[in-house]
């Protein structure tokens, strides 16, 4: 997955720009970006402060961690049922 170019605490600050009444058009021009990626972008982050996206990210990971343990003990269990349904 590509890494975006602004970290999490300028997305929020781009949101927060935007909620105080600055028009989205303006805000994506500032920092360069489209519109479809503010938005997007908003969807993901809006509401957060920069403490919840940083926390967001550790769940992520975490969850991802735990998601390829499980996918592991699976496959482990899968190849040991063929072992022994084998004589």
């Amino acid at each position: 997955m590509r890494k975006s170019r602004f970290t999490k605490a300028q997305i929020i600050g781009m949101i927060k720009e935007q909620e105080a009444g600055m028009a989205t058009a303006e805000v994506c021009r500032r920092h360069g970006l489209s519109p479809a990626t503010f938005y997007k972008l908003k969807a993901k982050y809006g509401g957060m402060d920069v403490s919840d996206a940083q926390r967001l990210r550790a769940l992520e990971d975490e969850n991802g961690k735990l998601k390829r343990l499980l996918a592991d003990a699976m496959l482990d269990n899968v190849v040991l049922k063929d072992l022994l349904g084998k004589p």
